[in-house]
Order: structure tokens, then sequence, then C-alpha cells
């Protein structure tokens, strides 16, 4: 029991905070004409998350952590990728959240895919932190730690989908969803620059 608590506890202090991720998933609830066309991002996030979780806990951790090089690699590509990111979400306006039509199925699985696989800050904080607490355990209590950590991805994601589509039903005006995006986005540059000060 105590490896599951374990579990539950680490995965929300990594997940809850503001990132990436979240923001892409809390977006589709709020962009898409109903909370079923949004699923695909939510159902994809937690997918990857729960990959990412059971490398770690049995094994990937071990591998990254001995070899300097892929963390490098890891750390200087996902820079780029959140310099990226914070531009195309500081780049989208009011107009946009309201009037553009929303994204496909393929576009928001590709989307979620990226957001989530190419995230250097997910994926160290899955192998650093999931990864080494999971060593401590052996048998079924690693694997208790693995299903608890991976049950609060699938609820906060889902959960964060719903949260968006109801805000959308309580016709919030698009500009609050624009200043959302303006922290958001200022919050990713923000983890750019705190990886590349860990990088230096």
């Amino acid at each position: 029991m105590e490896a599951f608590i374990h579990g539950i506890i680490l995965a929300l202090g990594l997940i809850v905070p503001l990132g990436v991720q979240n923001i892409f998933v809390f977006s589709q609830g709020v962009t898409q004409p109903n909370i079923f066309k949004a699923i695909p991002a939510a159902i994809t996030a937690a997918f990857c998350d729960t990959l990412l979780i059971i490398l770690a806990v049995f094994g990937l951790s071990m591998i990254v952590l001995q070899f300097e090089w892929i963390r490098l690699i890891l750390l200087i590509g996902g820079i780029f990728f959140l310099l990226y990111m914070g531009k195309v979400i500081w780049s989208s306006n009011s107009a946009e959240l309201e009037g553009k039509p929303a994204l496909p199925i393929k576009q928001q699985i590709l989307f979620a895919l990226s957001v989530s696989l190419l995230n250097p800050h997910a994926l160290l904080d899955t192998v650093g932190v999931i990864g080494t607490s999971a060593l401590k355990y052996k048998g079924s209590e690693q694997i208790l730690f693995a299903v608890a950590s991976i049950s609060v991805s699938w609820i906060w994601f889902l959960g964060l989908m719903i949260v968006g589509a109801g805000l959308k039903r309580l016709h919030i005006p698009g500009t609050l969803f624009v200043i959302l995006n303006k922290l958001s986005a200022l919050f990713i540059w923000g983890t750019a620059i705190y990886l590349l000060i860990s990088l230096l």
C-alpha cells in the first residue's frame, strides 16, 4: 500500500504543475465543438505518460542516468522544441479560439504525441524522479507504484479535458483564454531558459 500511495503523491507532484501537455489537453476541451471530439488529445497524452512511466519504472532510468550524452540530446532538442511551442501558443488569439476550425483527430494525436514525447522536462522528470523512486520497490510493490502513477495521469488528463469543455459552455470571453495562452507561453519559455541554464 505504501508503494501505491507513494506513486499517487509523486505523480501528482509532477503532473499538476502547468506544462505543455496540460495546456494542449485543456485547450482541446475549449476549442473542440463537443467534449467527445477532445478525447483523442487526452487519451494520447495519458497513453504517452503510461508508456514513459512503464519504461522508467522497469529500466529506462538506469540507462539514461548512466549515459550523459543521452541526457544532453534530450535537453538540447527539448529546449528548441519548447521555444517553438511557446511561440505557437503566444501567437494564438481569441479569433482563433472562437472561430478557427478545431483540430481534426489526426492532428490532435500527432500534436499530443509531440508535446508528450519531445518535452525534455517531462521525459527527465519521468525518468529521473519516477524511475529512480521506483528503484526502492521490487516485484508486486513496483507494479503497484507504476499503476498508481499511471492512474493519476489518466484521471488528470481526462479531468483537464472536461474542465476545458465546461468552461466553453459557460461562454467565457475568448480574451481570457488569450491571456492564459500568453501566461502559458511565458511559462514554457521560462522552462526552456531553466533547462538551458542547467545545461550550461
